[in-house]
Formats: structure tokens, sequence, C-alpha cells
């Protein structure tokens, strides 16, 4: 998974690197210009335009039907089951393209979340950094244990963002936790050492759009979910490191909004806008 992970990072910093200062709806309204622009290029290739535009006629010829004859209930009946028929036909038809267009949207959907969920730390305020060890750590970690079988957990900060407080471990869920302070703006990385196996992660203190990693754990499903990051080292004494990023909403009209309802109404209203431009049947 990493593989698509680091080149989309890649491409979606370069994307939006133009739009980080601006209003957040500034880079969505253009990623969501692009990607219906890409939906329909692919919509196209992909589904049987000619039977589409077919199935549409038919479904627009019964709904004239129902009008024209809205006295006979037989004549109705009739012309709503045949409605039914193509609208599952239609269906049906449009299940192929779908199959090649949900995989790719689901990568993007994945990149843009980090940019636009969530926002930066703020100087002065606390937050908690907090690093899950696997059930075997002790082996994985070269026997890193101290006293009362607590881990000897090292944490390093950078300049601009210090410990505010002394680690809390947590025996019975495996976890490690300190709190965090940001002293001035910046992007920083974080080190985490236990034994002789060392991890890294990121904490962005910045307004503007970027991309923030609020957990860096193993494996292909987490690295779906959380792709701003690299996985952890498969034989990493560390499950996971999550850092609490304050979660924003867009605003629009006055209105605050999810980025991701603003994002689908956007493409939606970029797919119809284009598609006769671009000759698709949709």
């Amino acid at each position: 998974m990493e593989i698509l992970n680091r080149p989309l990072r890649a491409v979606f910093d370069a994307l939006l690197a133009p739009f980080r200062s601006l209003d957040p709806m500034v880079g969505l309204t253009v990623v969501s210009l692009v990607v219906s622009i890409g939906l329909l290029w692919v919509f196209k290739r992909t589904s049987n335009q000619d039977k589409l535009a077919d199935v549409k006629r038919k479904i627009h010829a019964g709904l004239f039907e129902i009008r024209l004859f809205n006295d006979d209930l037989r004549a109705i009946l009739r012309a709503q089951g045949e409605i039914l028929w193509h609208n599952l036909s239609y269906l049906r038809l449009s299940a192929v393209p779908l199959l090649w267009i949900l995989p790719p949207l689901v990568f993007v959907v994945g990149q843009l979340q980090f940019h636009y969920s969530y926002g930066g730390l703020e100087i002065g305020e606390p937050v908690l950094l907090e690093a899950t060890l696997e059930e075997d750590w002790e082996i994985l970690a070269g026997a890193a244990v101290g006293g009362g079988g607590r881990p000897r957990l090292e944490l390093t900060t950078p300049d601009g963002l210090r410990v505010d407080s002394a680690a809390v471990w947590s025996p019975t869920t495996r976890e490690m936790t300190w709190r965090l302070v940001a002293e001035r703006p910046g992007s920083y990385e974080v080190g985490l050492r236990l034994g002789d196996r060392s991890e890294t992660k990121t904490a962005v203190v910045d307004d503007r759009v970027l991309r923030r990693s609020p957990l860096r754990a193993k494996g292909a499903m987490n690295q779906l979910i959380y792709p701003a990051e690299p996985p952890l080292a498969e034989q990493s004494p560390f499950e996971q490191i999550s850092l609490t990023y304050p979660e924003v909403e867009v605003g629009i009209g006055g209105f605050q909004m999810w980025w991701m309802i603003v994002f689908f109404i956007l493409t939606i209203i970029f797919a119809f806008a284009l598609r006769k431009p671009m000759g698709v049947t949709i």
C-alpha cells in the first residue's frame, strides 16, 4: 500500500501547494473540478454510452406515457413497471464504470482527508502524544524493561516543541502518554526510542492547508485509512503512535461543513455541468 501512498502524498502536496495560504474552499474547488473531469473521462471510456443513452430515452418515454395517460390506471402501471426495469438496466450498465471509479476515488479522499479535516497544533495549547506498544514489545525492543515492567521509552522533541508532563504508562492498554506544547510555528519530527528500536511522528504547528497525520500505525488497512505518513516497521515494538490534532470544518456561505460534503457536492455539480461539453452520457 505504501508503494501507492508515497507518490500520492507527493502529488497532492504539489497540487495543493499553491492554495496552502488561501481559504480551504479554493483548493477544494480546484480539486473537485479536476476529479470530476477525471471521473467523466473514466466513465466515458469504461461504459457503453449508446446503451446508456437508449435506456435513458426509454425511461423518459415511460414518464411521458404516465403524464399522457394519467387517467388510464392500466397504462400507468405498465409504464411504471417498464421504468423500473429500465432503471435496473441503467444500474447494471453503470456498475462496470463504477468499479473503475471507486478504487481511485477512495485514495483521493484518503489524501484529502489529512489536508482538510485537521487543523494545526496551536501555540501554547497542550496536546497528547500516545505510543501504543505491541503485546510482545519486550522481545521486539530487546528487553528494554525498567522497574515494575515499565518500558524504558525515550522521547525526544526538537526546539519549538516541548514536553509538558512526565510520561504516563498504562500497562493494561500498553500505552505511554506525554503532553506536548508547541512554542512556535513549524513542522516537527518527534523521536521515540525503545531499546534498539526507534520511530518518529510528525507534528505540524501551522494554520495553512497542509498534510497532517493524527496516527501512524502498521498494516495495509491502516495505510488505507491513514495514508498521510509511512507505516511503522513490521518488526517495530510500536503498534501505533497518535497525536491529537484539532478537527476543523470548511466555511461556506456562513456555515461550517465537513469538507467531504463540500467536496462531493462540488464534484457532482462540475460533473453535471461538464458532461455535455465532454460528450458523456451519465
